[in-house]
């Protein structure tokens, strides 16, 4: 049997020992060629969005290769760290180190070519698919058919043969085969107990603390300012919670007979508090790219939600035409165009018109302030069906100034304060406040009874608003025609809302796809450095359940300590990143003064399902390993 035959079969011997690393490898091809197919379909060599989505796409394409190149890097690392006690034997039998660094490098070059291979075989599986969700998720209007990918193949080979090449080099150049007794024993050898510091135990918790208590209550732009720091406190906070104060708890757990003593405790206390020192710093890992995940799709989703909700309740009517400084005839000719267009769509609308009275008032901030009149105001809240108002005789209400309340504004307002004068001199004095968008009107305004409103003086000003609500058509109709409108008319005469947030998602897409793609590829990278953990302790692990089961450990115990030593490794670092990244987009709420809970509950409880449903899996596998061994 020649060297090469010899690594060859090492790799086919040793599935399980080698089926973590490629299935990861594997994993991070797939991703990157299904990037390539999409960047070369040839709908996007021809068009307005082409360089925007190419240029998201090799963005993209940049930050999975290199973020590839280190996952791939820890993978092998951590790898190697099981095979300790095979070198030892090789080197036994009399295989020089030269030769244990060539046998790597060849096992890796064929891992990382089949794992090349098989991921681009994969990948033209479920391109069609991939396919569909960007056609929905960019809001594209032509179809992104199927094609043969040659240069998506082509750049997939190549780039990742290159990194298995250059990482193989690397660890070959770098392996260290220490002893050979270190070797041989390297499974045998006592790792300690691990000590905490109670000093660090305690900076951890403060750091902590005091980078979530900021993070809640800076609003506004202090969320800009105080990110940074509050990043920097949080991330040596996380690495201390999980190096020292986790450390510190799990003794004073050992340390209470009560709880240590109970049950199926000491089994599991006892082997967390050896193995914490070595999970610690894959907890903080885990931990780190889970809410870089969780924070950046749940930050595009939100921003998303935020540009396109709050443009759709601020402007809720779907058609608006606002003549400034256009002839009586003009405006009649634009009406006839509107109408035209939308009948050519098959769209019935209710239609409104208004002429909105400003009025000189002083204090008042901008000295031209809107003053509708109560049956104006019904008439309008009649077409959105919303609630109506009641103005009592001399009395004025206010409504909300809705740019102000965007970016954080009390919705007390200023106008409260500021009463109205009449031609004989008598001032009426605003008792009430609604937030409402009834009136076509971004600033803060006034609503009078209507004799009250014939008792204003002259107004400064009067602008027109035609208003049409549509009562049936399609919404493809109504998108359409409105971006046939909107380009037929001069900016700011013609608002079509329906059409504008359908340019804000279609140009918003490739963002939120690119994102979503990095944010899971992060996300399941994370949880391979945890299944990579788990089972470079599994033949440790059956030798040390075989051996309590001989003591009188029934099947039942053994599923349940196991069930919490997975979960415990599973589920510590993703709960820390599930509060950090809670915390993050609560942060982004008070920043865009707009509630994101529900935003966040769904990228937050996706990931956390998903999480799940990776633990279920790998503790099933997991718990037959062991069961096979003891029983």
């Amino acid at each position: 049997m020649t060297f090469r035959q010899f690594a060859v079969n090492n790799v086919l011997r040793n599935k399980r020992l080698y089926a973590a690393y490629f299935l990861s490898s594997l994993f991070t091809v797939m991703v990157f060629f299904t990037f390539a197919i999409f960047a070369f379909h040839p709908l996007f060599f021809e068009g307005d969005i082409r360089w925007q989505v190419l240029y998201g796409m090799a963005v993209a394409g940049g930050i999975i290769y290199v973020f590839s190149f280190f996952f791939v890097l820890y993978s092998m690392s951590s790898f190697l760290q099981s095979r300790k006690k095979e070198f030892g034997l090789l080197m036994m039998q009399g295989m020089s180190t030269r030769q244990i660094r060539l046998m790597v490098f060849m096992e890796n070059m064929l891992i990382g070519f089949f794992a090349t291979l098989t991921g681009i075989l994969l990948g033209l599986v479920f391109a069609k698919t991939v396919l569909l969700l960007a056609e929905n998720v960019l809001v594209i209007e032509e179809t992104l058919n199927f094609y043969f990918p040659l240069w998506a193949i082509v750049v997939t080979f190549v780039s990742f043969i290159a990194l298995f090449l250059l990482i193989s080099l690397f660890v070959s150049f770098i392996l260290r085969t220490r002893k050979l007794v270190d070797l041989i024993k390297s499974d045998k050898q006592s790792k300690g107990e691990p000590k905490a510091s109670v000093t660090l135990a305690v900076i951890a918790v403060v750091l902590l603390a005091a980078g979530y208590a900021t993070a809640l209550y800076v609003q506004g732009q202090g969320v800009i300012i105080a990110m940074l720091p509050v990043i920097i406190v949080v991330v040596i906070g996380t690495y201390l919670l999980f190096t020292q104060l986790s450390v510190y708890v799990i003794r004073r757990l050992k340390g209470s007979k009560g709880i240590f003593w109970r049950k199926t405790n000491m089994v599991l206390f006892s082997d967390l508090s050896f193995r914490m020192k070595d999970n610690a710093r894959t907890f903080f890992m885990v931990a780190i790219i889970s809410t870089v995940a969780f924070s950046a799709i749940g930050t595009l989703y939100g921003f998303q939600s935020y540009l396109t909700k709050n443009l759709k309740e601020m402007n809720p009517y779907t058609f608006m035409y606002s003549p400034y400084e256009v002839e009586d005839n003009q405006i009649q000719e634009h009406t006839e165009t509107v109408e035209e267009i939308l009948n050519n769509h098959d769209i019935q609308t209710e239609t409104a018109s208004a002429e909105l009275d400003y009025f000189e008032v002083e204090n008042s901030g901008p000295s031209e302030v809107l003053i509708a009149k109560e049956s104006e105001y019904n008439r309008f809240a009649e077409l959105l069906d919303e609630e109506k108002v009641d103005a009592a005789e001399g009395e004025a209400i206010v409504v909300a100034d809705s740019s102000r309340v965007l970016i954080g504004a009390s919705k007390k307002e200023r106008l409260l304060d500021v009463p109205i004068e009449l031609t004989n001199g008598e001032l009426v004095q605003p008792d009430q406040f609604i937030s409402s968008v009834v009136m076509p009107e971004m600033y803060s305004y006034y609503i009078v009874d209507d004799e009250t409103f014939e008792a204003l003086p002259e107004p400064v000003e009067t602008k027109t608003r035609l208003i049409w609500q549509p009562t049936e058509g399609s919404e493809e109709a109504i998108i359409e025609a409105g971006g046939i409108l909107q380009s037929q008319f001069p900016p700011g005469l013609f608002s079509a809302i329906d059409y504008s947030i359908y340019t804000i998602n279609k140009t918003f897409g490739p963002v939120l796809f690119i994102g979503l793609f990095i944010g899971i590829v992060f996300f399941v990278s994370a949880g391979s450095f945890l299944y990579f953990r788990l089972y470079s302790d599994l033949d440790q692990d059956k030798r040390k359940f075989k051996s309590i089961a001989k003591m009188g450990l029934t099947d039942k115990e053994l599923k349940k300590v196991i069930n919490r030593q997975t979960a415990l490794l599973f589920f510590a670092p993703i709960v820390v990143a599930l509060i950090h990244g809670a915390v993050a987009l609560t942060a982004l709420s008070n920043f865009f003064d707009y509630n994101l809970v529900s935003e966040s509950a769904m990228v937050l409880g996706s990931f956390a399902g998903i999480q799940i449903i990776y633990f279920l899996v790998v503790r099933y596998l997991y718990t037959k390993q062991i069961r096979r061994a003891v029983l």
